[in-house]
């Protein structure tokens, strides 16, 4: 198994990018004007120079990827986290983004590699970060070719945004856990990740739907959420919840329709969590599958 710098440097090349940190003001700005080409174009920033400045002077993780295959060497993609509780082993990855430039490349792996390595090298064991549940391609990326676990449902968490990525929809996030020397994260980030079911495999295990979605794609909450729990708690195997194949451009085309998934996965994984369930995997047609093996512990 490849250490994980090697690993890092391996998906770097892939993506054809340089993963560097950044330590001073031009740097931090550089970040700055990424990730506001991302979310804020035109707008006020995403995050404050004055801010970036400070993480740089306290050594927190600041990176860029850089496009090797601009002749100019264009910065295509930055992140950014900070250390976090418990002290010493933790830290918390805030926002990672990928300029239109890097989409389809893996420069988002690339990312995430450089930031495991760079955590280990520091003696962090522990990363953990937010994001969208409904965004299909995040949710298989950080379930499975990351090997990251929900532990936490956060309703509205970071309240109205009026970036162009999030405008009109409430900011539900789940908050995950990625512990960086664990077998199966290792097996992931070395290229190994668990081949993901389809739903209609696992409906034929005996996996019971959480939310029901009709032809047209729309999503509904069955009437009995609490029912269907507690009957795969005590006999069957577990539980799906399904995402939209592309909630970005649902949001843009039927905001009302977006909302409805929305309040649906909330309430679904708001009986699923409080009943004890885990999240465990995610299929290759996107349900996210919930067992009750025991959920992953919270530090901190």
């Amino acid at each position: 198994m490849a250490s994980p710098r090697a690993a890092a440097e391996r998906a770097a090349k892939t993506a054809r990018v340089t993963v560097e940190p950044v330590a001073d003001a031009a740097g931090a700005a550089v970040i700055g004007r990424v990730f506001d080409l991302i979310w804020h174009p035109g707008g006020p920033p995403v995050m404050p120079d004055e801010v970036l400045r400070m993480y740089t002077l306290t050594g927190q993780y600041l990176a860029l990827a850089v496009d090797l295959d601009h002749p100019d060497r264009t910065p295509i993609a930055a992140s950014l986290g900070v250390f976090a509780a418990p002290s010493g082993r933790a830290l918390h990855s805030h926002i990672t983004g990928v300029l239109p430039a890097g989409m389809g490349r893996t420069v988002g792996l690339a990312l995430k590699l450089h930031q495991r390595a760079w955590a280990l090298e520091q003696g962090i064991d522990l990363v953990t970060w937010t994001f969208d549940p409904l965004i299909r391609r995040n949710a298989w990326f950080n379930l499975t070719k990351l090997g990251a676990r929900p532990v936490r449902y956060l309703e509205d968490f970071y309240g109205s945004m009026p970036d162009v990525i999030n405008v009109g929809d409430a900011s539900d996030r789940l908050y995950l856990r990625w512990p960086l020397t664990d077998p199966a994260v290792v097996a992931a980030c070395g290229g190994e990740p668990p081949g993901g079911e389809t739903a209609a495999t696992l409906r034929a295990e005996g996996f019971t739907e959480l939310v029901e979605v009709d032809p047209d794609g729309a999503a509904a909450s069955p009437g009995d959420l609490a029912e269907r729990v507690d009957a795969a708690r005590h006999g069957g195997p577990g539980l799906l919840i399904p995402t939209p194949p592309d909630v970005e451009s649902l949001r843009r085309d039927d905001l009302a329709a977006a909302l409805t998934w929305r309040h649906a996965v909330r309430a679904a994984f708001a009986v699923a969590f409080d009943r004890g369930l885990a999240v465990t995997g995610f299929s290759r047609d996107g349900w996210y599958v919930l067992t009750s093996d025991a959920a992953p512990q919270e530090d901190g």
